[in-house]
């Protein structure tokens, strides 16, 4: 018989093992970035659009480096020690030059582990993202170990020692206007470059990908989705998933959240327990998102529990 106990196991499971990727001569290849070019002086470096497993080196989020007079402006250096090596070195030779700032988006380990490649001084982050980091360190690094083994070597938490605010900065004859948001996490930074009207949104937006909710508060991540839409971008590089010349990955990041809260309502006053939400139709209309079951199945784990708690009554006392 289907549990609760059984569902989140086989989540946890999907993440150890998704998908079919345990390949040993990956990791004897080691992390190979490319930058694949996204405007005048800006370059995207693509993360899979999987769940982290051994095979990919945890490397599935999105980088982003801007080449300034100062050197190059790295946004969210991935996932350990390794890779941020790896993205260091790729800058020098994209922009031939060394980093002048990292940037990290928000505390997710796939976006912020690589920060210990850099000097923690040029590390900047939303000071609520800082306060993130230290407290989930731990147990994002006992998960990271667990679930990448060799490719983590060496990678300890490094926190950011440089604050990042709501408004505009000029770095190296390079003005980016920083926008402060949550809804993802409690900290959500996003990068608008003026010069090429580029915004980097970090997880606040997933395109062709369905958007991961570990620590997500989905009335003010569509907040934030509000003042996103309303930033005058040329492009958009999403946290996950390819550029975006279209705006489409906001309604279709819009579109998920919304569809994820009713139905997770719908499932828990229907009497539906979290086998049975986890295996709910996917509405064709997200047929072009990848991994979309196995963030349903995930979303399910984190949501569940407190929508019974809040929806269902209690009987008995």
């Amino acid at each position: 018989m289907t549990t609760r106990r059984t569902v989140i196991a086989g989540v946890v499971a999907g993440a150890l093992c998704a998908p079919a990727l345990l390949r040993a001569e990956e990791f004897a290849s080691g992390y190979a970035p490319q930058a694949l070019r996204a405007a005048d002086g800006i370059w995207i470096v693509r993360g899979r659009d999987e769940p982290i497993a051994f095979g990919n080196g945890g490397a599935i989020a999105n980088s982003v480096l801007i080449a300034t007079d100062a050197g190059t402006l790295i946004v969210d250096p991935g996932p350990s020690l390794a890779y941020g090596k790896a993205l260091s070195a790729l800058s020098r030779q994209v922009t031939g030059a060394g980093a002048a700032r990292v940037y990290v988006t928000h505390l997710h380990p796939d976006h912020s582990f690589g920060s210990g490649a850099f000097d923690p001084a040029i590390v900047h982050a939303l000071p609520s993202t800082r306060r993130e980091l230290a407290e989930n360190a731990d147990g994002f690094s006992d998960a990271m170990y667990r679930m990448l083994v060799d490719w983590m070597s060496g990678t300890s938490i490094v926190l950011p020692l440089g604050d990042a605010g709501e408004g505009d900065v000029d770095i190296g004859g390079r003005t980016l206007r920083l926008l402060a948001l949550n809804g993802h996490s409690h900290g959500d930074l996003a990068l608008l470059d003026k010069a090429t009207g580029t915004l980097i949104a970090g997880d606040l937006l997933f395109h062709d990908r369905a958007p991961a909710t570990p620590h997500a508060d989905i009335d003010g991540w569509l907040a934030a989705l509000d003042v996103l839409e309303a930033v005058p971008a040329a492009r958009i590089v999403p946290g996950h998933g390819p550029l975006d010349t279209g705006g489409t990955s906001i309604a279709q990041t819009r579109e998920w959240l919304t569809w994820l809260r009713a139905s997770l309502r719908e499932a828990v006053l229907s009497g539906k327990d979290m086998s049975e939400a986890g295996a709910m139709a996917i509405p064709e209309r997200f047929s072009s998102m990848k991994v979309a079951r196995y963030e349903l199945q995930r979303s399910v784990s984190h949501f569940y529990p407190g929508l019974e708690a809040q929806l269902l009554p209690r009987i008995g006392g």
